[in-house]
């Protein structure tokens, strides 16, 4: 996939060389009231995934594993602070000061509803790259890439989406041609369609960086509006560029499915969503059998990083914090930051020979998102 910021060198380096070294803070979307039948908990856990960290507070609180809700899943591979919330006769007490190495509950507060997914504003990330040569030079090259990103990163799904093998948008397009039969359970078809979808999306996006129109309105473009989440057609992409330009508008792309909104008909948009979809050898109506799978929805093309800020923590390793939205991925800002010619999200190509059959790789809900 190309770079946004391909003109500006990379730092190269290493994360994660340790679970510390990449810290994620959740930013809810409102605090608890302090009232109520349920108990939300703030957590840092590290090395465990969400699912992991809820079952341990239900065997405290005593209560259902599958009755504690969250906003977001989080990395295993990190320190990650996040709410959960547990449900009635759930009691603060019960879990306070019952920390572990691998579990340290901040606060307990009781609020009137469960938390539920998307119900975040975004994420705070925290990151140590290290072995950069020298920090202070690495600093300076990872300054203004961030600068460059300042208009918009563009909004890659990371390769977590793809599983652990990288090989689930793979397994999704052999589901989809078997019509949804085969694959398991809904839930882990739903993965697996999912991983589909997001590896299309990629590469909507990357023609689009490629062709350089990322940042460019095009005739029946979806353009979102940032301040209410509202979306309509370019009729008029010079007005609107205008509007993009200013930062009031983003270019959404598909996710495809069967109900997503799409494009004005044989418009430059619609045209090149179409073009997604033939590189892999679907038709637009091919997410139709499986709606109940794959409804559709949209996404936005770019992302505005919040607070980005770069610090030297050692002669060869830096820091660096910056908030994105929720849905948004951090790899895909380090991506840009450290130009390491591997790349990620790998995905299908149109290969007859793919059918249900093929063995998916385990799940990775945990999304760095």
């Amino acid at each position: 996939m190309p770079y946004r910021t391909h003109a500006l060198p990379g730092i190269g380096g290493r994360i994660r060389t340790v679970d510390a070294d990449f810290a994620v803070d959740e930013v809810p979307a409102y605090p608890p009231s302090g009232d109520g039948d349920h108990v939300f908990v703030h957590i840092e856990k590290r090395g465990l995934t969400t699912v992991e960290a809820a079952r341990r507070l239900a065997v405290l609180a005593q209560v259902p594993a599958k009755d504690i809700g969250w906003a977001g899943m989080k990395d295993r591979h990190a320190v990650t602070r996040q709410w959960l919330s547990l449900p009635p006769p759930a009691r603060p007490e019960a879990v306070l000061d019952r920390d572990t190495p691998e579990l340290t509950v901040l606060a307990a507060v009781r609020h009137r509803h469960k938390l539920r997914t998307g119900h975040l504003r975004g994420n705070r990330f925290t990151l140590i790259v290290r072995e950069v040569g020298e920090a202070a030079e690495a600093a300076t090259r990872a300054r203004a890439v961030l600068d460059a990103l300042a208009a918009g990163a563009p909004n890659w799904y990371g390769e977590q989406r793809f599983g652990a093998r990288g090989d689930n948008a793979t397994t999704g397009l052999a589901l989809l041609r078997a019509g949804g039969r085969g694959g398991g359970a809904p839930r882990h078809k739903r993965l697996l369609i999912s991983a589909l979808q997001s590896h299309l999306f990629n590469a909507w996006l990357a023609a689009r960086e490629r062709d350089g129109l990322a940042t460019t309105v095009l005739a029946g473009d979806l353009l979102q509006k940032l301040a209410t989440g509202g979306m309509f057609a370019s009729a008029d992409p010079a007005v609107d560029q205008a509007r993009l330009d200013a930062g009031e508008l983003v270019i959404t792309g598909p996710m495809f499915g069967a109900t997503m909104r799409a494009p004005l008909p044989d418009s430059p948009a619609w045209l090149r969503e179409a073009a997604t979809l033939a590189e892999v050898g679907l038709a637009t109506d091919a997410f139709v059998p499986i709606a109940n799978l794959a409804p559709g929805t949209r996404r936005a093309a770019a992302i505005h990083l919040g607070q980005p800020e770069v610090a030297v923590v050692a002669p060869d390793a830096i820091s660096v914090s910056f908030s994105l939205p929720a849905g948004a991925y951090a790899t895909a800002i380090l991506r840009e930051l450290q130009k390491h010619p591997e790349g990620f999200g790998a995905g299908p190509a149109a290969d007859p020979r793919a059918d249900a059959t093929a063995e998916p790789s385990a799940e990775t809900p945990e999304d760095l998102e």
